[in-house]
């Protein structure tokens, strides 16, 4: 950190601790001491208010010991008599939690450092620190510094996070509903791409409401935006789409896993003939979970030809079952983003450079935007993306540095293993556990940190808490801690609007923080709060509102290779595929719906 050496001789008579200063700007002597903790005695008088404002929960204080200066937290206070004077003194002691120490180097400048090696003796004198000594005590030592905010101790001293350390080691930020938890996440962000060029940050947003908070850095990647072929999903979030959040069935999975590595092999090698369609001899080896492309029709056809088959009898249900899910899914206009393509391609290198911006073209930042997505999709593209990310970032040999930011964190890591989706737990909790290695990084935002799972939180080397009403939360992050600075975290409850508690590897020590107040255009949200608050005189078309409710895109045409044809024929009488059951019914001659006198065709189709 920065010290104007020409100021370092001209302190105030209320900062110098030589021996002529006067012994009126003493303001207490320890009369205790452990290996971590301080009582100090000291006096309050009624009439000097600001020599009383000295001892509030909170300020730092240092003890003076000649060479060295013992720095310490005030995290308790209490006053001895059983009530208050107001014309005479009243006797307090205060508690305080030992920090570290501040030491003079060559040219007089201060030097703090962590751990004591020289406790205070019985009558020590207490002091208010020095601005000096207070700037050592979050010095970053040399580190990248990115300035976000203000000490709450002193206003006037910047509070300052090492920037490397924050993004390498990852980072969490947690803090109940409306204390200003997103707009210091936004923050954060922005002093991170303005420190790091090279960083690209993929945000998954639920809420849809980070993009306004980066007009000139950030794209938008939504439904109507978002290419996610299906083929990227695995098998095992190929099924949680299919399932919509249902326990599979095995018996369906199982056919699924045996079909699936068929249909990839029938794209790359079109057969000839149908006992073609086994893998080739010394073809790479293909699963169910290759990212190789393949048509959901073939997967069809393959259903269809086994139920052909006389020994298949038996499991024509299970095959009707399968099939009828994977119709369902791929006509379901919401599912479009997996199903939309209209012919299959090796398309990922536009799906990977889109999502994490390679190129940069000047826009770091990508929002995902799951607001929008059918609420059991949301976990499997979520797994989908936080594997990509990880991979992506190995490959790159840590080249490509990238930052993934989980908004609402608990609803994909929860700490019970019974809850979430496993498979984006895993995705997620290998960024944690391994991205550091590879210039992957996961930023962790939650307002339940109790619901956390805790390795994730563990690996998060640097948290900025900011108020938490709840005791079981509170008590995650006081387990958290690592230094001996943990009666910080007493003011968790009480803290104000942007108010955060910083302790971790980003940070010089624990430091208590206001982070800047950004412009109402950059906040998170903002572009849509300004909409909603527009009064309208304008009336509301209740029945349009129903009627988009009810509305649906039509299903995949035919040659959509992505969907499930029913037969031609058919289609020129009035019939199109049912987008619930994926059986073929009845519309009315327009398309408009079902013809109510067609009870008997209905009975036969459905």
């Amino acid at each position: 950190m920065f010290v104007d050496q020409s100021k370092v001789g001209e302190l105030t008579s209320q900062e110098r601790r030589d021996g002529s200063q006067d012994p009126s700007r003493t303001i207490g002597r320890v009369i205790h001491c452990d290996g971590a903790r301080a009582t100090i005695a000291a006096t309050a008088s009624g009439k000097d208010t600001d020599a009383t404002a000295l001892w509030t929960v909170g300020r730092i204080i240092s003890i003076n010991l000649g060479s060295i200066r013992t720095v310490g937290l005030v995290h308790r206070i209490e006053g001895m008599a059983g009530d208050w004077l107001e014309d005479g003194d009243n006797p307090i002691r205060a508690y305080v939690e030992l920090l570290g120490e501040v030491s003079q180097t060559g040219d007089g400048a201060p030097v703090f450092d962590r751990g004591i090696t020289t406790y205070p003796p019985i009558g020590a004198v207490a002091h208010r620190i020095r601005a000096t000594d207070l700037q050592a005590v979050y010095d970053l030592s040399g580190r990248l510094p990115a300035t976000i905010g203000r000490l709450s101790q002193d206003t006037t001293i910047d509070a300052r996070i090492a920037i490397d350390d924050t993004l390498n080691r990852h980072f969490a930020v947690v803090g109940t509903t409306g204390v200003g938890k997103s707009s210091a996440v936004a923050l954060l962000l922005r002093k991170a791409i303005i420190s790091r060029p090279d960083l690209r940050v993929l945000i998954l947003d639920p809420h849809n409401e980070f993009a306004s908070a980066f007009p000139d850095h950030a794209i938008r990647v939504n439904t109507s935006t978002l290419d996610l072929p299906f083929w990227l999903f695995r098998l095992d979030e190929l099924v949680e789409v299919l399932y919509q959040g249902r326990k599979p069935i095995p018996e369906e999975v199982d056919l699924l896993r045996e079909l699936l590595p068929l249909a990839k092999q029938h794209y790359r090698t079109p057969p000839t003939s149908a006992l073609a369609r086994r893998p080739i001899d010394g073809a790479i080896s293909i699963t169910a979970d290759t990212p190789i492309p393949y048509r959901m029709a073939d997967v069809a056809k393959l259903i269809n030809d086994r139920m052909g088959l006389l020994e298949s009898k038996n499991d024509r249900p299970v095959y009707r079952a399968l099939r009828a899910r994977i119709e369902t899914a791929a006509n379901d206009p919401r599912y479009r983003f997996m199903f939309s393509s209209r012919t299959i391609g090796d398309n990922i290198h536009e799906t990977i450079g889109t999502i994490f911006r390679v190129p940069l073209e000047g826009r770091p930042v990508t929002c995902l935007e799951l607001g929008g997505l059918p609420s059991e999709v949301v976990n499997s593209v979520c797994s989908v993306v936080a594997r990509l990310a990880f991979d992506v970032a190995v490959n790159s040999q840590g080249r490509l540095k990238l930052l993934v930011l989980c908004e609402e964190a608990h609803r994909y890591m929860p700490a019970d293993p019974q809850l979430g989706f496993a498979p984006t737990r895993h995705a997620l909790s290998r960024i944690a556990k391994e991205g550091r290695k590879y210039g992957c990084s996961l930023g962790v935002v939650t307002q339940r940190p109790g619901e956390l799972d805790p390795t994730v939180l563990s690996q998060c080397s640097t948290v900025f808490a900011m108020r938490l009403a709840n005791e079981i939360d509170q008590n995650i992050i006081r387990s958290a801690i690592s230094d001996t600075s943990a009666s910080s975290l007493s003011f968790l409850s009480s803290m104000g609007q942007r108010e955060a508690i910083a302790f971790g590897d980003g940070v010089g020590t624990t430091m208590r923080l206001k982070f800047e107040q950004l412009p109402a255009d950059q906040l998170p949200g903002a572009a849509s709060s300004n909409t909603f608050c527009q009064p309208t005189d304008q009336d509301i078309d209740i029945f349009s509102l129903v009627e988009a409710l009810r509305r649906a895109e039509s299903p995949a045409q035919s040659g959509d290779e992505t969907g499930l044809d029913f037969p031609s024929p058919l289609r020129g009488m009035g019939f199109s595929s049912h987008p619930v059951r994926g059986t073929i019914v009845p519309t009315a001659p327009d398309g408009s719906g079902r013809r109510s006198d067609d009870a008997g065709l209905r009975r036969l189709y459905e």
